[in-house]
């Protein structure tokens, strides 16, 4: 029996790489996307990962989940938290950290994949380059997986191609596994601006990246020619 898999998508370059390592891996016709509205302040990330998922021809199912507009105190559900202005209310995380976020995610897309017979499921986060953020650690997402396992009583297996490879690293595989044209339209810019700003923590992260890879972003070559 092939194996499936869906892939947590948020529009993002990680995400993209992992949807196209996933294709690789599990073969087309075995992928399929989830996506969260959790009432991101950003559509536009919505907006790519359906274009993403498309352009893969992948299907894709979209979840609300609008609990963490409600909660709020974060730069990626407020507009009034300017991103870029760091931590929040002396936290020692940035304030584009959305606690929770993807412990909720991976345990509805766990639960999905539960109902549709699946035991792969597919994320991108990263401990080598990241925000600081605890819940892409990998002792998070084995504990996780360890939860998942004992809670829904089935085998669920969490994918992390990225966990132990840096933004350069990540840029290459990229390549490697035919993601490039899509990460033209992908969105990572914590402000929300297409072309992407350039000076917030994840465009200069994403830059440095490309930089050290020795590649061009081919999102910022699809806005200069647009």
């Amino acid at each position: 029996m092939a194996r499936k898999s869906p892939v947590v998508l948020s529009g993002g370059q990680d995400s993209t790489t992992c949807l196209y390592w996933a294709l690789q891996k599990f073969g087309a016709g075995n992928v399929q996307a989830v996506t969260f509205d959790y009432g991101q302040r950003h559509r536009v990330e919505l907006e790519s990962a359906r274009t993403i998922a498309a352009m893969a021809g992948v299907p894709q199912t979209v979840l609300p989940i609008d609990t963490f507009a409600a909660i709020g105190g974060n730069a990626l559900t407020d507009d009034d938290i300017d991103p870029e202005s760091g931590a929040q209310n002396g936290a020692a995380l940035p304030n584009t950290f959305v606690p929770g976020r993807n412990l909720i995610f991976l345990t509805f897309a766990a639960a999905l994949a539960y109902t549709r017979g699946i035991r792969h499921l597919v994320t991108g986060v990263a401990q080598t380059d990241y925000s600081g953020y605890p819940d892409c650690r990998e002792n998070t997402l084995k504990a996780l997986e360890l939860s998942l396992r004992l809670g829904m009583d089935s085998r669920v297996e969490l994918h992390t191609p990225l966990m132990y490879l840096s933004k350069a690293e990540t840029v290459k595989l990229a390549e490697q596994v035919g993601a490039m044209e899509a990460l033209a339209y992908s969105h990572t810019c914590y402000n929300g601006e297409q072309p992407p700003c350039g000076h917030c923590a994840a465009c200069l992260l994403r830059a440095k990246g490309f930089a050290e890879a020795g590649v061009a972003d081919p999102l910022v070559e699809r806005c200069k020619g647009a």
